[in-house]
């Protein structure tokens, strides 16, 4: 109950259900001859609201932060080879991203832009450490089929060896991920891949398990591009999303504190 309780509200505190509120509200208020300035008033809000948040500027300035808390693995080649502490990992852990169930699609295509993000990068790992096992992890929405068995199947369909996949069908949220590795995988080292906005508060969560992981950020959304560009002050859906990643995050810091939880942001540690 809590889990669906913590969904149906952080929703509305999401960017964009957040100013619609102010719209409405204000739209409802503008009606009333009583009470048509602060009708007005909600509806600038509102409107405020989307612009900044839809804004490509400042849904990176806020994003950004948590994109850059942890440094990226960075491409393998002879002169530069899998960092010590990715070759001391038994397992690479890629955590749920969502997925649509949709009949005659392939389950790549399943996936949402983060978990393919997310899987994508968890592949290039495993190709790296032939030694590891690949964990997947995401649980079922109603009659759909368990996110992990859709990672697992594109995970397959892309190469990788059925053997060395483990699925957690069940886990709903970090927290649950959390809590499932740390029956699997007990005090082993392991890598640890998620969007790179959502890793500081996972490998929070993990410490705060008795964990030990290595963050493998992927599926950037905020890095920074050389030079002045005007393209990236204007608007678009995309900043809207950033935003509300951003917002996401920082509530469920908020979420955990509430309940006597409080994992502090991990400090950048190097890879290497």
């Amino acid at each position: 109950m809590g889990f669906w309780v913590k969904k149906f509200v952080a929703f509305w505190f999401m960017p964009l259900p957040f100013s619609l509120l102010f719209l409405i509200s204000g739209w409802l208020l503008v009606r009333s001859k009583r009470r048509g300035r602060a009708g007005w008033a909600l509806l600038g809000i509102g409107i405020a609201l989307l612009l900044v948040l839809s804004n490509k500027a400042f849904s990176a300035a806020i994003l950004r932060p948590l994109e850059l808390t942890y440094p990226p693995i960075p491409e393998f080649s002879a002169a530069t080879p899998p960092p010590a502490a990715l070759n001391a990992c038994r397992y690479i852990v890629v955590l749920g991203g969502g997925h649509r169930d949709a009949p005659g699609v392939s389950a790549i295509n399943k996936l949402s832009p983060a978990a393919r993000g997310r899987l994508m990068e968890g592949l290039r790992l495993l190709r790296a450490e032939p030694g590891a096992k690949l964990i997947v992890s995401g649980g079922a929405d109603p009659g759909g089929a368990p996110h992990a068995a859709v990672l697992a199947d594109a995970a397959i369909s892309l190469g990788a060896d059925p053997a060395r996949i483990i699925r957690f069908d069940a886990t709903r949220d970090t927290e649950d991920e959390a809590q499932a590795l740390r029956q699997t995988v007990g005090g082993a080292p392991f890598a640890l891949v998620t969007s790179a906005w959502h890793m500081p508060r996972a490998m929070a969560l993990m410490r705060q398990a008795g964990l030990h992981p290595l963050a493998c950020p992927a599926d950037f959304s905020a890095l920074p591009a050389p030079g002045f560009r005007f393209r990236d002050y204007t608007w678009d859906t995309d900043s809207l999303e950033r935003s509300t990643k951003a917002v996401y995050e920082r509530l469920g810091y908020l979420w955990l504190r509430l309940r006597g939880k409080t994992p502090a942001p991990e400090k950048f540690v190097s890879p290497s």
